[in-house]
């Protein structure tokens, strides 16, 4: 094996990966030293090279292939997952950032602008999480404050009035649930959002790209088609919030994110999602550029059809689409 090929000297550790990637992780690693030591000494080593190559596709496959629930979460949570400003930069053109709720403050957590898609005006909106520790304190960690949900209200109540389609990217974890937010009227914010979303006459494409926690997803959720990304996750409560109610243990979460299903196979079993979006093998991580073409052509794909509808048709559509959610018993 490696460590015994006298003069390999092992690699920088590796970036950050998840628990279950480690095996793949460290014969990549493998790998890689082998190449290394190949070319420092002018040895063949093409077939040893070749035979880990092909473990390895091999142990990826299998990975990746048979993920849990709680992998596609752990996934989903990645900290080197595109984010909405890295969407922003790979699909749309000319976007424009607009800032602020004209009540209390301009909430970095929640990104809203005008841009181009496809050549075509659209107000895009989300929330902004981090990429180190400063620019998530700086962004909340993506968790808006009620300062955020009005202000992706106001642009999108202004793309209604100028006639723009709004795509809403949502990822986040939930609403902040902090003191100062819940004095500023958070559930209100989040309660408001929801209610005025289904009945702005413009067309809306809603996109769950990683988390979908809670009210805080909702309140920029509701639109005429719902995507999700396929290692994406969308529920009422975290699965660590579940299994500390549940069963005072938050250590069960794994167990809970199953009872849950909260997957976008699961989701569109219940016709909560209309679509889920494939992503590279590993996540959007992995190959971020190839999961923002993928996306746009959904965006597009999506938003077309919904642009012939006159405003009537559309919302009576989105209304009986959101009333049909859900299974009840009578008796």
């Amino acid at each position: 094996m490696l460590g015994k090929i006298k003069g390999v000297k092992p690699l920088a550790s590796p970036g950050y990966c998840l628990d279950f990637e480690k095996p793949l992780v460290e014969l990549e690693r493998q790998i890689e030293e082998i190449k290394k030591f190949a070319a420092e000494k002018n040895i063949d080593m093409s077939e040893e090279i070749r035979r880990l190559q092909e473990k390895a596709d091999q142990i990826k496959q299998e990975i990746y292939s048979n993920l849990t629930t709680w992998q596609r979460i752990q996934i989903a949570r990645h900290p080197k997952r595109p984010t909405l400003l890295d969407y922003v930069g790979m699909i749309f053109t000319d976007f424009t950032e607009l800032h602020g709720d004209r009540l209390f403050r301009d909430d970095p957590a929640m990104v809203g602008g005008l841009a181009y898609l496809d050549g075509r005006p659209v107000t895009v909106i989300g929330q902004q999480k981090g990429r180190d520790t400063k620019e998530n304190l700086q962004r909340n960690f993506g968790m808006p404050h009620p300062e955020g949900y009005r202000k992706a209200l106001r642009l999108m109540e202004q793309a209604a009035k100028f006639g723009r389609p709004i795509i809403s990217l949502v990822d986040v974890v939930g609403a902040y649930p902090g003191i100062e937010a819940e004095e500023r009227g958070q559930g209100e914010a989040v309660a408001r959002g929801i209610r005025e979303m289904a009945a702005l006459g413009t067309p809306i494409v809603v996109v769950i790209t990683g988390e979908g926690g809670s009210g805080g997803a909702l309140a920029i959720g509701v639109g005429d088609r719902i995507l999700m990304l396929e290692n994406a996750y969308y529920s009422v409560i975290s699965p660590e919030g579940c299994a500390s109610i549940l069963w005072k243990d938050a250590s069960r979460a794994p167990e809970a994110a199953e009872a849950l299903r909260l997957t976008g196979k699961d989701l569109m079993e219940f016709s909560i999602v209309d679509e889920v979006i494939r992503e590279p093998m590993g996540g959007a991580h992995k190959d971020p550029k190839a999961m923002a073409e993928t996306l746009k052509e959904a965006l597009i794909r999506n938003l077309l059809p919904l642009l012939d509808q006159d405003k009537e048709a559309l919302l009576t559509a989105r209304y009986d689409k959101f009333r049909k959610m859900g299974a009840f018993i009578e008796g």
